[in-house]
């Protein structure tokens, strides 16, 4: 296993890391207590800043590099066209919400969108030695300007021919992600990403195969048995995200960290009842309801997302797990409540027994 280990070393040698573990940037689970933690214990933190504004992100990062050795990166989805309102299909909708949290207003989805390119030039002013782009690719400009300040990008993939692409634009790094993650789905092509289905195991090492820069395996990964695995079949680092959401830093609703615990990998599902985009979640009562053949076809994103937030944030202070927005990975169950730091490190002590 000598050349596993040289590959990894050269990874985190290149990147600043001592543990070539990851923690995946997800929106809405921010908590810099969880990610300098991560990055203290050797590892990298993360920030998915979708939904933030900009000041936001530059005082994430600030507080990030206060806590911490500062190894972190900032993720942010590449937007999709703006999406054709359909008044009709909404109310329907809105109704089917109804029963399912508050009454959702005829207003709810009018926001208007985050200011992709002013969250880019944030990023910028963050400065931190790592992005990441999920659901395509930066424009050749803004990678541009990373190359200029030196500005690793990882490129989250979940084809070959996607992680093929993100390589051609200049990607330092590929995220493959199989269907075992939590969350939302990455493909490029939204209308693809349920059709397109593929696990770790055969995604991971044809990406591999087909790229000659690193890559880092996320999906289904939450021991050290996976990140093992994932290693021997060729990744240079690898990202976890559901097995850190019951550590106490992660700071979210006691009923989903206590779901995830109990969740088998059959008990989750992929859907776009949540935000309109596909994501896999725990199949609970509402995800259930909500993709039953008599229920509304969801709105597009991020339409869905703006309506269904009366009732997730009702079921978050509530602790209804049935109306939470429970993002979960199919190995949810292999998550530990323990603190990130002991978990990091037992995660790669883990790892290098089993590949000594």
């Amino acid at each position: 296993m000598s050349a596993t280990f040289d590959r990894t070393q050269a990874f985190c040698t290149r990147f600043d890391l001592r543990i070539p573990i990851l923690l995946a940037p997800m929106a809405g689970v921010a908590a810099p207590a969880l990610s300098s933690a991560i990055a203290n214990a050797g590892g990298l933190g993360s920030c998915g800043v979708l939904l933030m504004k900009p000041e936001e992100i530059v005082a994430w990062a600030t507080d990030v590099r206060s806590r911490s050795n500062g190894a972190f990166q900032l993720n942010i989805w590449i937007p999709d066209p703006a999406p054709r309102r359909d008044a009709a299909a909404e109310a329907k909708v809105r109704d089917f919400l109804g029963a399912w949290g508050p009454a959702v207003p005829a207003a709810a989805a009018d926001e208007p969108l985050p200011d992709f390119d002013a969250q880019c030039e944030a990023i910028l002013k963050a400065g931190p030695p790592i992005v990441s782009s999920i659901m395509g690719l930066y424009p050749a400009d803004f990678v541009a300007r990373l190359k200029q300040r030196g500005i690793a990008w990882f490129a989250v993939a979940t084809t070959v021919a996607e992680a093929r692409a993100a390589e051609a634009a200049g990607a330092d790094a590929i995220v493959a992600q199989g269907m075992e993650a939590g969350g939302h789905r990455g493909a490029f092509d939204a209308a693809q990403a349920e059709r397109r289905l593929v696990g770790l195991f055969a995604l991971l090492p044809t990406i591999v195969d087909a790229v000659r820069v690193p890559v880092i395996a996320t999906g289904g990964i939450a021991d050290a048995r996976g990140v093992a695995a994932a290693l021997a079949l060729g990744a240079s680092a690898v990202q976890i995200g559901t097995g850190f959401l019951r550590c106490p830093e992660a700071g979210i609703s006691p009923a989903w960290a206590d779901a995830i615990a109990t969740t088998a990998p059959e008990d989750t599902m992929v859907s776009r009842v949540f935000s309109g985009r596909p994501g896999r979640s725990i199949a609970t009562r509402y995800a259930l309801a909500a993709t039953a053949p008599e229920a509304p076809e969801p709105a597009p994103y991020p339409i869905q997302r703006a309506l269904t937030a009366a009732m997730r944030g009702a079921a978050t202070r509530a602790g209804n797990i049935d109306g939470i927005q429970a993002w979960a990975g199919q190995a949810s169950a292999l998550a530990r409540a323990e603190p990130a730091d002991v978990l990091t490190q037992k995660i790669w002590d883990g790892t290098r027994a089993l590949l000594a």
